[in-house]
């Protein structure tokens, strides 16, 4: 795996130990879900998305580089991807998915391993 691809820009405002869960998540054209789950594990950091009713309440995995910005203060958590490539992405299921380096691997070559 790419640690860049699994890591927060330094400019994107995160804090470790800050808890993301409940993050509204914003596209590059709207918002997308929340945040279900979230890991700081360096090297492997990520959130995990539920899109709700937007795409019939799908779990999408994104990895920390993918994340632009945090604004604490609103909650809110603004990615570099559209809402169809989000849509399109592999679909996360904590209980096969967590911990799965195959499945990270998998998310990787969706997103593409070069950050925004």
């Amino acid at each position: 795996m790419t640690d860049s691809m699994w890591g927060y820009l330094a400019t994107a405002g995160h804090q470790t130990g800050t808890d993301l869960t409940g993050f509204t998540v914003e596209a590059t054209n709207g918002s997308i879900g929340k945040v279900d789950k979230h890991s700081d594990e360096v090297s492997a950091a990520y959130i995990v998305v539920d899109t709700g009713m937007w795409i019939f309440g799908k779990h999408v995995l994104l990895p920390a580089g993918t994340i632009q910005a945090i604004d604490v203060a609103e909650r809110k958590i603004y990615v570099a991807r559209d809402k169809d490539e989000i849509k399109n992405a592999p679909e996360f299921d904590k209980d096969k998915h967590t911990g799965d380096s195959g499945y990270h691997e998998q998310v990787e070559v969706y997103y593409g391993a070069e950050r925004p």
